[in-house]
């Protein structure tokens, strides 16, 4: 296929993979693309197995459309995680968006991919055998730090000791014998989040604040990585407010110092409270504790200050927030209102400000889905011999 073709048709899959959707014509309206372009890619993909057609769906006068799905037969399935400090959330990601499995096991990050990657693999290959390892295509990991994501490795994350250039996904691949598929988490989520949102929404930012803060940027419907695939790292801006508080970069001033789980951590034992952890900052929020919650709301704050400079530039249909400091209204409270303050009148009118739809699964979905992609691409591959 030439280069044109081939792109349209790893949108076409990415599409379907992620249940964004399931007709031709749908196909056509996400794509900008005429109908009978992506009538020509469709029949390459149905003659290629890669795509099958089942049933029809109802349509308000003309012809019923045929509904499209991802191979011949059964789908597959990818297995997740997503990475935390001191656990992974792991569940399986079915073609079109579908999520079950879900839990959340021990992983101790600290310990380094060596030592703590093997348990892992135990659980993620209990639930390929609760479902057949015959079907299995993929794997997804989702991490929380910077992915160089040509080569599947982990570039000077922050809190990750050991990770630094570790072959992560090569060192998967090799377990598993199906492609794996690592990322950002804050990408996953951004990916996985819009998925489920309407289709008006092509342009986005997804913001992870948990103990770091990261973002991840949706452009015309899309995860746009930028030129090094550092978009959005929003973590590391310099902010009046932080002064000289050095940061885990090695840098100081940095949005992470003052908005993060981490700086919160660090401000409210300053404080004289007891607490250790992100977790621990989020319950006595909850709790309506004076100080905790007068630290998040100023957290946000800041956090929206950066965002507000990006929205302006961007201006996108929608922001949405997740990771856990995103449970606690206070914070969103100041995010939106600082956007509002912050943005211009035009930038504002129709922008949607919301937590993730999916809440805490939506790294899950994403990671699910970029590993069912890189399956479909490495299927492509295999029937035409081109990349797709």
């Amino acid at each position: 296929m030439p280069e044109k073709s081939g792109s349209l048709t790893r949108r076409i899959l990415e599409l379907l993979a992620s249940g964004q959707a399931s007709t031709r014509t749908e196909l056509s309206e996400l794509l900008g693309a005429p109908p009978s372009t992506v009538s020509f890619a469709v029949s390459k993909l149905l003659d290629y197995g890669l795509v099958s057609e089942e049933g029809t769906l109802s349509s308000n006068g003309g012809r019923p459309r045929k509904v499209l799905r991802l191979g011949g037969g059964n789908d597959g399935y990818a297995v997740a995680a997503e990475l935390g400090g001191r656990h992974a959330h792991v569940g399986v990601v079915h073609p079109g968006g579908g999520l079950t499995d879900v839990a959340t096991v021990p992983f101790a990050t600290a310990d380094g991919p060596e030592a703590s990657l093997p348990g892992l693999v135990q659980t993620l290959e209990g639930l390929a055998d609760r479902h057949g390892r015959e079907l299995l295509r993929g794997v997804g990991l989702c991490l929380p730090g910077p992915v160089d994501v040509e080569p599947g490795l982990v570039t000077l994350p922050a809190r990750m000791p050991g990770w630094n250039r570790f072959p992560v996904r090569d060192w998967l691949q090799e377990r598993f014998g199906v492609p794996v598929a690592i990322e950002n988490d804050a990408n996953c989520m951004a990916v996985g989040e819009h998925s489920v949102r309407p289709a008006g929404q092509r342009q986005a930012i997804m913001v992870k604040a948990g103990t770091g803060i990261g973002a991840g940027v949706i452009a015309d419907g899309r995860l746009y990585r930028g030129g090094s695939g550092a978009a959005g790292e929003i973590t590391h801006v310099r902010v009046e407010a932080a002064h000289d508080i050095p940061c885990s970069c090695g840098n100081t001033g940095c949005l992470e110092t003052v908005a993060s789980g981490a700086a919160l951590v660090r401000i409210l034992r300053e404080r004289g409270l007891a607490v250790t952890s992100t977790e621990d900052v989020v319950r006595l929020a909850t709790d309506a504790d004076p100080e905790a919650t007068r630290a998040v709301r100023q957290a946000g704050r800041y956090l929206g200050m950066v965002l507000a400079a990006n929205v302006n530039f961007f201006n996108p249909d929608a922001v949405y927030l997740g990771g856990i400091l995103s449970t606690l209204e206070p914070f969103v409270a100041a995010v939106r209102s600082q956007l509002y303050e912050g943005c211009h009148p035009l930038v504002t009118e129709h922008l949607v400000i919301e937590r993730a739809g999916l809440g805490a699964d939506a790294g899950l979905v994403g990671a699910g889905q970029f590993a069912l992609q890189r399956a479909l691409a490495h299927a492509l591959r295999a029937v035409t011999g081109t990349h797709p």
